[in-house]
């Protein structure tokens, strides 16, 4: 008798359900990296994965992130679709996390240009995420996770994130839905009024800049975290390729 596979846990199965529905419609063909496999020093066998996906047009990549260690209760899964890096795609981000008992999620569209001065793109890129967004703050389960103001500062006002209970999370996944398919009807058809009122800002250069401030080691504690899993070299390969999009073999990484 062949065992059946036991079920994707909560983070997994919402990860999957969201690089599945990005897949199908985006047409980004994978590209092979050094990490399909990781591992790390302290664990014997495997530690998690990953996958890079490249687009033309509008989206330029999609990189998933896995790390599910049991000895240490950890399941962690993450997707970002990046928008080409001269364009006023956000890039669409998806966080979803189980350590222990415990579950923890970041859901938001990171955006491209500062939206003060941008009210035409603040309310047509964000605007339809508002009632969404209310939603998923009002859900039972949830309690605010303990990120700084310096993170906040490179994410939307739109931005969800909070640790949850297993039935918070489960009920996050419509939400994620709602968010993902704004997301792809934006790099479907971008707003021409927005793009029209963001044209003056170097679209590319404050991309760079922001993605490596997003996933510097000085702002976001979590890859001190990775360091002790995967070890310095590979945890710089894998945040070269969040800020570039391309991947690069451990030994190349800065």
């Amino acid at each position: 008798m062949t065992d059946t596979p036991a079920p994707p846990s909560p983070p997994a199965a919402l990860s999957d359900a969201v690089l599945d529905r990005l897949l199908a419609a985006t047409g980004v063909h994978e590209v092979p990296t050094p990490w399909a496999e990781l591992t790390g020093a302290a664990f014997p066998g495997p530690v998690g994965s990953v996958r890079c996906f490249h687009g033309a047009g509008p989206v330029a990549s999609v990189v998933r992130i896995s790390l599910v260690v049991p000895p240490v209760g950890l399941d962690s899964h993450m997707v970002f679709a990046f928008g080409a890096a001269d364009g006023p795609l956000p890039h669409f981000t998806l966080d979803a996390v189980r350590t222990g008992d415990a579950y923890a999620f970041h859901l938001d569209l990171v955006q491209r240009a500062d939206l003060a001065p941008h009210p035409a793109y603040t309310d047509r890129v964000y605007g339809p995420l508002t009632g969404h967004h209310a939603h998923a703050e009002a859900l039972p389960g949830l309690s605010p996770a303990h990120i700084g103001p310096r993170q906040r500062s490179l994410m939307s006002p739109w931005m969800l994130v909070h640790r949850a209970d297993e039935a918070a999370l489960t009920a996050i996944g419509p939400v994620a839905t709602a968010y993902l398919d704004h997301w792809l009807a934006l790099a479907a058809d971008f707003p021409a009024e927005a793009a029209e009122e963001v044209k003056a800002t170097d679209l590319a250069d404050r991309d760079r800049r922001v993605r490596a401030l997003l996933f510097s080691r000085e702002i976001d504690p979590v890859w001190a975290q990775v360091d002790r899993l995967l070890g310095a070299r590979t945890t710089d390969a894998l945040r070269a390729l969040l800020i570039t999009g391309s991947p690069v073999p451990p030994e190349d990484a800065p």
